[in-house]
């Protein structure tokens, strides 16, 4: 073998090498600036300093009832202060932070408190409902309860155990923690909202989270002390590691309850808010509120939007009411976001059109995630870059999940041939950019033709009525399956059925506009995703469509 002598007698040790963990964020922020706003939430402001004091406090308190590495703490929780303390405070102790969504049933939420192995459960009184039935299901296996107090919170029953200022109480304000003693111990437990059967807990680690975050500054160039709102859920993908990234910057975060217009609008204006995220349909919310909301709002706010395409309605929508997108993509299983339509220069010469369908495009990697491709499913080989050959998306690099908690099997299949697979179906760009076409189980095949859902969704959404689209497969006793689409009008938004069905015909190939349409309001996913399965399930039902 070679000698190499930059291998010899130059090791790691403790000066050189230090476990990568979006924790020290924190530690710097309130070091640095210990005066500036670390959280708003209604009339009350929390400095970085008083911040990192009571996640030293939350640490302290679960490391005295016995928490440490490998345990589980989970949170069910709206945007709160508590919730952004608790992505500091408990991966403090080493143990891992599952954040459960607050829109899913018991036996869900049983499901993922006794799979997980949660010893803590820190709550809100507005979930008293679900959790205390989950909390039936679990029986002598309950987790220590902790509910978190909150004058905005609706009426609900108080099921904990003690409360949070009771709990922060307990500890230590100076609590002498530590970095993990390896940056690829799990920080995080993410289930993923599955259809079908139980879902999936997906496990992170302290570097892929460090580097997510410090991705999203990168990737959006976002200043130091940046504004941040809290549209999206922290319970999803872990806020797209926002609460990391804004100890990074030392930013400040605007907690919000609930995602409403009439109360985004004016803390926009108050605070000056500077940036938020989002899915599609918190943007549609926006740009559809009646116009005197946006009153006094004078300059740009700039959002993330994730989820499925957005489609280019609602790009265009946006960028008319003073809000400049970024379009990102990603998965549970990838932090969030670990891909972005990055703007090119050139693309402001074009008309707004152009820009739209441009920027509708999931992109390319993050900065800190080593690939993001389209490939054949089955030989694993890269399509051509036409924009026209389908294959499935895929991911590599430290931004990728550790894997699936207790399930071998479905982590060998998501890691089959060194790259996580998606089950996104898209194409390439000659750019190199990617675009999804759409979920592998959301394909229709029509007389064996295959029609995009989202390519018909975004044709139904340019209609001026039109706020939400969501289209799948209905049987047809000729053609297999047809398209059928399911609309959600615009308020005071009129259009027929006839009417939106010829409006399709303008854009569309024939055998891909809807034969039918259904006019409601769409089934969604805390998240503002379509939940599709249930528009499969109505169309099963003959009543649901006539």
């Amino acid at each position: 073998m070679t000698h190499n002598p930059y291998n010899t007698d130059l090791d790691k040790n403790a000066a050189n090498h230090v476990a990568l963990s979006p924790l020290s964020f924190l530690e710097r922020a309130a070091q640095v600036y210990p005066n500036r706003h670390a959280i708003v939430y209604g009339a009350k402001r929390q400095t970085w300093s008083q911040t990192y004091e009571r996640c030293r406090r939350l640490a302290s308190a679960l490391q005295r009832r016995g928490i440490g590495e490998g345990d589980t703490v989970a949170v069910m929780l709206p945007n709160v202060p508590a919730m952004f303390e608790a992505h500091f405070g408990v991966p403090m102790t080493g143990a891992v932070l599952n954040t459960l969504n607050t829109r899913l049933d018991v036996q869900a939420i049983a499901f993922m408190l006794e799979h997980g192995e949660a010893k803590v459960l820190l709550t809100d009184r507005e979930f008293a409902g679900v959790i205390e039935g989950a909390l039936a299901q679990l029986g002598p296996r309950r987790p220590l309860v902790i509910e978190v107090e909150d004058h905005e919170a609706p009426a609900g029953a108080f099921l904990g155990d003690l409360s949070y200022e009771q709990f922060l109480a307990e500890g230590d304000p100076q609590h002498a923690w530590a970095l993990p003693s390896d940056e690829w111990n799990a920080i995080a437990l993410n289930y993923t909202s599955g259809t079908t059967g139980n879902p999936k807990g997906v496990v992170t680690h302290h570097r892929g989270a460090y580097l997510n975050a410090a991705s999203n500054v990168i990737t959006w160039e976002l200043p130091h002390h940046a504004i941040y709102l809290w549209t999206l859920p922290m319970f999803h993908c872990n806020g797209w590691c926002f609460p990391w990234t804004m100890a990074l910057i030392a930013g400040t975060s605007v907690c919000l309850r609930r995602v409403d217009p009439a109360l985004i609008y004016p803390l926009i204006r108050e605070h000056h808010i500077t940036h938020l995220c989002g899915a599609p349909i918190v943007y549609s919310m926006l740009i559809n509120a009646p116009q005197e909301l946006r009153a006094g709002i004078t300059h740009t706010v700039k959002g993330l939007i994730a989820g499925a395409a957005p489609p280019v309605a609602v790009i265009e929508g946006c960028e008319a009411a003073g809000i400049s997108l970024t379009h990102v993509y990603g998965l549970t299983e990838v932090y969030g976001p670990a891909a972005v339509c990055a703007k090119q220069p050139e693309w402001d010469t074009l008309d707004l059109p152009e820009r739209a369908r441009l920027n509708g495009r999931q992109g390319v990697a993050y900065p800190l995630q080593q690939a993001v491709t389209v490939l054949n499913p089955q030989t694993l080989q890269p399509v051509p870059a036409d924009g026209e050959t389908l294959g499935e998306i895929f991911f590599r690099g430290n931004i990728v999940m550790k894997g699936y908690l207790k399930n071998p099997q479905a982590t060998e299949e998501a890691f089959h041939g060194g790259w996580f697979h998606t089950g996104d179906l898209a194409v390439m760009y000659p750019d190199g950019y990617v675009k999804i076409r759409d979920r592998s189980k959301d394909v229709i095949i029509s007389g064996g033709e295959n029609i995009s859902s989202l390519e018909v969704e975004d044709a139904l959404c340019r209609h001026p009525a039109v706020m939400l689209a969501a289209v799948v497969a209905m049987p047809d006793p000729k053609w297999g399956e047809v398209p059928c689409g399911f609309v959600e009008l615009k308020p005071q938004g009129q259009v027929t059925e006839a009417d939106l069905i010829e409006f399709c015909r303008g854009l569309l190939a024939r055998f891909k506009v809807p034969k039918r349409i259904v006019f409601g309001v769409l089934p969604k996913t805390s998240t503002g995703k379509i939940q599709k399965f249930v528009l499969r399930e109505q169309l099963k039902s003959s009543s649901a469509i006539e």
